[in-house]
C-alpha cells in the first residue's frame, strides 16, 4: 500500500483553541478493507481435553523462559490453540484477559517469564441475528438494495454490548432472507456503516450482485458521501483537506488515532458552510474519499474543530463566550452532531445513478437554530 502524505493540519482560527491531539465516520465493509478484528471468526476444531471451558475464566500454564518477549496475542494462539487468533484479539481488546492479575487490551504487550495468563470467556449468545420489528425510514428500495435513513441511537450490526435491536435485525424482518450473503450471518448486506450516534443515509445490498457492486464503488472511492457537522471553532482556511493514517490508538484501544506508522490511509475534505456565534462554532460539510472508523471524527478534532456533543473524540466544551441559548443546546446536546445527508452511486444492476438527501434531523436542526444558523436543504 502506498504512504500517505503526513497528516494536514490547516490553521487554526483564533477562536478555535489548541489543535487536538494526533489521534467516520463511515467504515467501508468492502472486502479488502476489512481490520482484523472486522473480519468472523475462523471455525475451530473440537477443543482437546484440557482445553477452554465453553464460558468462564481459565488459567494458562505460565509463561515459559522460551516464550518470553512473544506477543500476548501469538502466545494465546499456542497456550489455547483451540480458539481463533481473531476470537482471542477480540478477547484481549474486550478486557477479558489479564496477566498475574492485571487486565490486559494490547495485543502487542510482550510477555514474561513465569507470567500467569487467564482468560475469561463470556457466555455465548446467539449467532444468528433474528428479526426484529423495528421502525424503519425507506428512502428507496428494489430487489437489489434497499437505502435507509438511519436516526441516532441505532447500532448498525450485532457486537458486543448491542447484541439486537440493531439495523440490521430490523432489515431481517422487513426483507427477510431478501439479503445478500456476502457479509455474513452478522452482518447481511452491509457494505458500509455509519456510527450509532451517527444520524443518515446509508445502503444495504438485497443481492450479491449488488454487494459486489456496491462494494467495488466504495473501493474505487466512485461512490458519494457528504456530512453535516456542527463543530467547536471555525476552519481556517474555511476549506481544505485532512489527510493521515488510521488505526486503533496506542494509548487507548478502544478510540482510533492519526498514526505516524501503520493504520490505512484516510482523506476527509470539508468546507465551511455557516460560521457561527462569532466564529465559536460552525457548520460544515465533510465528504469522504475514505470509509475508516471514526474518520470525520478523528480528522475533525485532529485539526482543533471536534465535534460538538462528540464525548470521545470532542475535545472538551468550549461554550464560554456563546450566548445562553446557544450555550444551553451546545451543553446539552446528547451525541456527536454528525449527519449523513447525501449518498450517491450507480445502481450496481441497472447501472443507473442514484442520488440520495436526507434533511436534517429535528435534533439537530434545533441545536443549529440555537447557534443562529438555519438548517441547509
Amino acid at each position: 500500500m502506498p504512504r500517505s502524505k503526513p497528516p494536514t493540519r490547516p490553521q487554526p482560527s483564533p477562536t478555535s483553541g489548541s489543535p487536538g491531539a494526533d489521534w467516520d465516520d463511515d467504515l467501508v465493509y468492502a472486502a479488502d478493507d476489512m481490520a482484523d478484528d472486522d473480519l468472523p471468526e475462523e471455525d475451530t476444531e473440537a477443543a482437546p481435553a484440557g482445553d477452554p471451558p465453553g464460558e468462564g475464566p481459565f488459567t494458562l500454564p505460565p509463561v515459559s523462559p522460551e516464550q518470553a518477549g512473544t506477543r500476548l496475542d501469538k502466545w494465546l494462539a499456542e497456550a489455547a490453540p483451540s480458539l481463533s487468533r481473531s476470537r482471542l484479539k477480540a478477547l484481549i481488546l474486550d478486557g477479558q484477559v489479564s496477566l498475574d492479575g492485571v487486565t490486559i487490551v494490547d495485543p502487542s504487550v510482550r510477555v514474561k517469564p513465569a507470567q500467569q495468563g487467564v482468560v475469561n470467556l463470556p457466555a455465548a449468545v446467539p449467532a444468528l441475528p433474528v428479526p426484529q420489528n423495528i421502525p424503519l425510514t425507506v428512502v428507496y428500495e428494489d430487489d437489489d438494495l434497499i437505502v435507509i435513513d438511519k436516526p441516532a441511537g441505532l447500532v448498525v450490526h450485532p457486537a458486543p454490548g448491542s447484541p439486537d435491536g440493531t439495523l440490521v435485525n430490523a432489515l431481517l424482518y422487513h426483507c427477510g432472507d431478501r439479503l445478500s450473503g456476502i457479509g455474513g450471518v452478522r452482518r447481511p448486506g452491509i457494505v458500509h456503516r455509519i456510527d450509532k450516534d451517527t444520524s443518515g443515509l446509508l445502503v444495504v445490498a438485497k443481492s450479491d450482485r449488488a454487494h459486489h457492486g456496491l462494494s467495488a464503488q466504495f473501493a474505487d472511492k466512485s461512490a458519494e458521501r457528504a456530512y453535516w457537522a456542527l463543530v467547536w471553532g471555525c476552519p481556517l482556511p474555511r476549506a481544505g483537506e485532512v489527510e493521515g493514517n488510521i488505526g486503533r490508538s496506542p494509548q487507548n484501544r478502544q478510540k482510533m488515532a492519526l498514526l505516524r506508522s501503520g493504520g490505512k490511509p484516510a482523506l476527509t475534505r470539508f468546507r465551511t458552510l455557516q460560521p457561527l456565534c462569532g466564529d465559536a462554532v460552525a457548520l460544515i460539510e465533510c465528504r469522504l474519499a475514505t470509509g475508516r472508523t471514526h474518520q470525520i471524527r478523528v480528522h475533525l478534532t485532529h485539526i482543533g474543530h471536534g465535534l460538538i456533543g462528540d464525548p470521545m473524540y470532542g475535545a472538551g466544551r468550549r461554550v464560554r463566550g456563546l450566548p445562553p441559548v446557544a450555550r444551553a443546546a451546545a451543553e446539552a446536546f446528547p451525541r456527536q452532531a454528525l449527519h449523513a445527508w447525501l449518498l450517491g452511486f450507480t445502481h450496481p444492476v441497472t447501472g443507473e445513478p442514484m442520488r440520495f438527501e436526507s434533511p436534517m434531523p429535528d435534533d439537530l436542526a434545533a441545536l443549529l437554530t440555537a447557534l443562529g444558523g438555519e438548517p441547509p436543504l
